[in-house]
């Protein structure tokens, strides 16, 4: 009777949607869990900045470039994203594009578009092309978080210069050498040391210790946001050299969009998503940014099991 009901249809349908049910619930609850272990980048939280430039193919790699541009400003239209142009070089003949940057104003951009930065490669036939070869053509995208340049209001504090005075030492001491009858008869000195980044200011200019005090504050705030500048355009740096290689080729493509099989593979992810035109609209773009993501978390937390 139990083998019955066990190979009862009905029986079968409601075990398959249960079954279907918890897979999902599951699937949800692993992506949870992996957010949780993995650290956040230090940049997701800002804007991004795209920029695209064609690689080997000649005109068809500047007409390529082009249509990855139009790809992803369709892309920020369809989820509402602020954009602002920052450089726009096209060919002569209007079609292809020599470079294209933008900026994504919106918050957490970065986060959701640095996957994107790779050599992108499209193999179709050129428009130009008569005897209907199919030819290989690169473009390069670089993603970079893009931070604030523009200056704040008056009596409005450069973030860059926040610290907490929890992480700052200050000392007294009596000041030395020249600067007037009794500037060496008080104690009116002051050091400050920033211990989490070892940045230091003194400052002895005047007999008044409190003086002294607001000097040296201003100075030790200006060297903490030198300091996390020029951190920040290494970082930077960093990141554009890594996002791609100088005169990268046709074998180093992370994403290939293939015309005559209507198809755009991420040979990270190992997907494939069988609707090109869709992609190159923009509408579809978003399902390989998703799957792109999540084959970046799993490789996050197998570097985690590793460590």
């Amino acid at each position: 009777m139990m083998n019955e009901k066990a190979l009862d249809p009905e029986l079968r349908v409601l075990a398959e949607e249960d079954f279907a049910v918890a897979q999902g619930t599951v699937e949800r609850l692993s992506g949870r869990i992996q957010q949780a272990l993995v650290r956040p980048h230090p940049f997701a939280h800002l804007p991004a900045l795209v920029e695209i430039r064609p690689g080997t193919g000649g005109s068809e790699a500047a007409i390529f470039a082009n249509d990855l541009y139009r790809m992803y400003m369709a892309y920020c239209t369809i989820r509402g994203w602020g954009v602002q142009v920052v450089s726009l070089h096209e060919t002569e003949a209007g079609d292809g594009l020599l470079e294209g940057i933008f900026e994504i104003t919106e918050e957490r951009a970065y986060e959701e578009m640095r996957l994107e930065a790779g050599v992108h490669r499209v193999q179709r036939i050129p428009a130009t092309e008569k005897q209907g070869r199919v030819h290989t053509s690169t473009a390069t995208v670089m993603v970079l978080p893009s931070f604030p340049t523009s200056e704040l209001a008056e009596g409005e504090e450069d973030p860059d210069s926040v610290i907490d005075m929890k992480d700052v030492r200050v000392d007294i001491m009596r000041a030395r050498g020249a600067g007037g009858q009794h500037v060496n008869t008080t104690d009116s000195a002051v050091r400050m040391t920033h211990i989490p980044t070892g940045t230091v200011a003194a400052i002895q200019d005047t007999r008044s210790q409190h003086k002294n005090r607001e000097k040296c504050l201003s100075v030790l705030k200006s060297r903490i946001a030198q300091k996390r500048r020029d951190q920040r355009e290494a970082e930077e740096l960093a990141l554009r050299r890594g996002a791609a290689k100088v005169g990268a080729g046709r074998s180093d493509k992370m994403r290939t969009y293939n015309y005559s099989q209507n198809r755009v593979t991420d040979h990270r992810a190992g997907y494939s998503l069988h609707d090109l035109p869709g992609c190159m609209k923009g509408e579809e773009l978003g399902k390989m940014i998703e799957e792109v993501k999540k084959w970046r978390m799993g490789v996050d937390v197998e570097m985690l099991a590793d460590a």
